[in-house]
């Protein structure tokens, strides 16, 4: 099965060893992984800012390197949203486009929904490598893309996980992409609730499958002295099914990246 990496701007920037993960996962379960080296970002932050005419010109660039694939897998759920809800509907009216962006939409994944609903990976087979107690964070954009319930249960199928389900599971962090730049102090205070929550669960990792959720919780929860890390869950397979050295043993984390 040919599947295409799209790697979003924030994982490429701020997360490598997620994509890292995630290609591994999926040659694992006998996926061929392709990264198309032309994809650059899918539009999102221009079309949440009002830049339609910009937004539609990078989704036509995406439509168009993306084109051959069967598969698109992406670590970022907000970028599958804007490729699955937003891109269809801002190239309605365009002729040239509308039936490719609509195809794309349908050929897109995030990996927990490519990981249950088409490679029917029985996740309970797994022997979770993580001991400590963990929870999750549900980011806001990935409604439309997976349910809560649907987000949640193949973390809690795993063989041996310690799952603290989360007060306020859908409560969201803060970020919101512009948001936390134009409302700080809210920004602010949504994230302090957030982690108010999560600490009460005694968690000691939180599972959060979008890039700028976890910035912004990581960095609050360092600055606030948490014992906390942060990992996307395709991390958290890689480590179990034996094919990323945790994330706690640096050096050889170091050694694998490419």
């Amino acid at each position: 099965m040919d599947v295409a990496l799209f790697v979003t701007c924030l994982t490429d920037t701020f997360a490598p060893r997620v994509g890292v993960a995630l290609v591994r996962v999926l040659r694992h379960l006998g996926c061929v992984v392709h990264f198309p080296d032309q994809q650059t970002c899918c539009g999102q932050p221009a079309y949440n800012n009002g830049f339609f005419d910009q937004a539609a010109a990078m989704g036509r660039r995406l439509i168009d390197v993306l084109s051959d694939y069967p598969y698109v897998v992406s670590p970022s759920g907000s970028c599958v949203a804007m490729i699955r809800h937003h891109l269809p509907k801002l190239l309605a009216d365009d002729p040239a486009c509308a039936a490719a962006a609509r195809e794309l939409a349908r050929r897109t994944f995030e990996p927990v929904g490519f990981l249950a609903d088409v490679l029917r990976l029985d996740f309970a087979s797994i022997e979770c490598a993580e001991r400590r107690p963990l929870t999750c964070h549900y980011s806001c954009h990935l409604r439309g893309v997976l349910s809560p319930e649907q987000a949640v249960r193949p973390l809690c199928s795993l063989r041996g996980v310690d799952y603290r389900p989360l007060n306020g599971l859908e409560q969201c962090c803060g970020f919101g992409g512009a948001f936390g730049a134009l409302h700080p102090d809210i920004s602010a205070a949504m994230t302090r609730d957030k982690l108010d929550a999560i600490a009460a669960t005694g968690a000691r990792v939180v599972v959060s499958n979008e890039a700028g959720c976890t910035l912004t919780l990581a960095g609050a929860a360092r600055r606030q002295g948490l014992e906390l890390e942060f990992k996307h869950f395709v991390e958290l397979l890689a480590e179990s099914l034996g094919l990323l050295a945790p994330a706690g043993d640096h050096a050889a984390c170091q050694a694998e990246l490419p």
